[in-house]
């Protein structure tokens, strides 16, 4: 044995490489018959799959410019991460944007602002825009909400995210006055840190459902009996990402939190349909809607992408019909988001928020019953010019997904789906989330918001305006092409929104509906 050892220990090193190597080639060759290219050329041919596996990298490191990256470019990545830690995020030298390029926006400003007394809510406080509406308001619900935030972070699931990526966001809304979507993976104790919650579910019910996989309404209710912190409850239709499919949790990443959580079997793949057990007609969906509201007093809404209108036109008809119907809707952009989706589905199935929000607040104009519905936006909202453009459209508050992820760690490495995140947000794995400090992340969350309320609001103010709901669709401009070089909102898309009943931010403040009364003591 000896002498074995010590045989083997005067093998030169370089040798030890050439066996490897040996190895590797007679396995290319005479074994392996996956790849083509590493048969053809053996070991060399490795060289060209590990090429190819950090050309992502590479791209967005080294080849990029700062404004050709989707989905989110070099800029907007910098102004986020300089936001969530309050650092200079001002560029100088003028803008590097091509200020003719289709679909550029433009904020007309006025001659003279809005200027700001002494006893205003925003000479305390530079970053307080509350919703100008009140979910619920209009049908009476016995626990209406006003969000203390226009901006808020976006349905994403524990699961889909790491147990610390969620607390610190749920921690950082309550410091920065926002609400929390659950996302439709159910509430998990990392979304009891403090901040306001919206209860989301979808077609797998999950954290609601009974053992066959149908939606409990008992449970529902004493769900919301227990934590107070849930403020409303939003029944997912369909989601950017994958519209009209459901999703996929492989029975790996079910760990016995998660299975509790969800109300699913440990280690079994569990799979969404692509369709509602609850209901099946528009009908139907409007009396569960009423049924919740009902049984837990909550505000309750419906998200969805959009697409076609017909069964959109229903709901509004019966809305009129009725007197009834969802207290908010958030409408999905059909550019994607966090969730898994084919590429059949990201590139190319629902229209991008724009196209899509502009026809559905149409359905709703023509019958003069958007005043009973606040409209919230989410696709790629979290930037203060594209949401004063949502403003002018007629959202009332915006949701963010992507861009509070970024304001937390993500990187953009577009490996969601893998659960290998390198920056422990999108992951199950402990030893990549343990990369994530919750105190600092959730502060940056918060910053991030309140960075992005500061910014709304001067632009607000500059375009004479107290309060983004203020926003009419002239106060926009859009490149467009050929002949027409710029149009404002209401020439492009054909329609003029409602005028949001709104008197002053001091009546929002005082609201006895507003969430977050956190704010009472950032503001004395």
């Amino acid at each position: 044995m000896e002498q074995a050892l010590s045989f083997i220990g005067s093998i030169p090193w370089w040798i030890w490489i050439l066996l490897f190597l040996l190895v590797v080639a007679l396995r290319d060759i005479f074994f392996q018959r996956a790849h083509t290219i590493s048969h053809n050329y053996p070991i060399v041919g490795h060289l060209r799959y590990w090429l190819e596996s950090i050309g992502p990298e590479m791209r967005q490191y080294f080849v990029a410019n700062n404004r050709e990256e989707l989905p989110f470019n070099r800029i907007e990545r910098g102004w986020i991460y300089a936001s969530a830690k309050k650092e200079n995020n001002y560029e100088g030298f003028g803008t590097e944007r091509d200020i003719y390029d289709h679909q550029y926006i433009f904020v007309k400003n006025q001659m003279m602002a809005f200027k700001i007394g002494e006893g205003h809510p925003n000479y305390r406080d530079k970053t307080f825009i509350p919703c100008a509406k009140v979910m619920g308001q209009y049908n009476q619900r016995r626990k209406p909400y006003r969000p203390a935030s226009v901006i808020n972070v976006s349905a994403m699931s524990f699961g889909s995210l790491s147990a610390r990526a969620i607390e610190a966001l749920n921690r950082g809304v309550q410091k920065a006055g926002a609400y929390h979507n659950t996302g439709e993976g159910g509430l998990s104790p990392y979304h009891q840190q403090g901040g306001n919650v919206i209860f989301h579910f979808g077609t797998g019910y999950f954290g609601v459902r009974t053992p066959d996989g149908n939606f409990s309404m008992e449970k529902l209710k004493k769900l919301v009996e227990q934590n107070n912190c849930i403020k409303a409850v939003e029944i997912k239709l369909s989601q950017g990402a994958k519209p009209g499919k459901g999703g996929v949790l492989p029975g790996a990443k079910i760990t016995p939190e998660l299975a509790e959580i969800r109300g699913v079997e440990v280690g079994k793949d569990v799979i969404s349909p692509a369709t509602h057990k609850a209901f099946d007609t528009v009908s139907e969906l409007l009396l569960l809607i009423e049924e919740i509201a009902e049984e837990t007093g909550l505000p309750v809404g419906i998200k969805a992408a959009i697409g076609k209108l017909d069964q959109w036109e229903e709901l509004a008809d019966l809305m009129v019909k009725t007197g009834k119907g969802p207290d908010f809707i958030t409408v999905d952009g059909g550019e994607g988001g966090t969730g898994a989706a084919p590429p059949s589905f990201a590139d190319h199935v629902s229209l991008p928020w724009v196209y899509g929000f502009s026809s559905l607040y149409k359905v709703f104009l023509k019958r003069k019953i958007t005043d009973r519905i606040v409209f919230i936006g989410s696709g790629k909202l979290g930037f203060p010019a594209k949401a004063a453009m949502a403003f002018a459209m007629g959202v009332d508050c915006i949701n963010v997904a992507r861009e509070a992820m970024m304001s937390i760690g993500c990187i953009q490495a577009q490996v969601c789906h893998t659960n290998r995140c390198p920056s422990g947000v999108a992951t199950q794995n402990k030893w990549l989330q343990n990369g994530i400090d919750i105190p600092i992340k959730s502060e940056r969350l918060a910053q991030y918001f309140k960075t992005f309320r500061k910014e709304l609001l001067e632009i607000t103010h500059a375009s004479g305006y107290e309060h983004p709901c203020q926003f009419t669709m002239e106060d926009i401009q859009v490149n467009i092409d050929d002949d027409q070089l710029n149009r404002n909102l209401a020439s492009l898309y054909g329609y003029t929104k409602d005028k949001v009943p709104f008197e002053d931010a001091q009546k929002l403040f005082e609201c006895q509906y507003l969430g977050n009364k956190n704010l009472e003591k950032t503001m004395k």
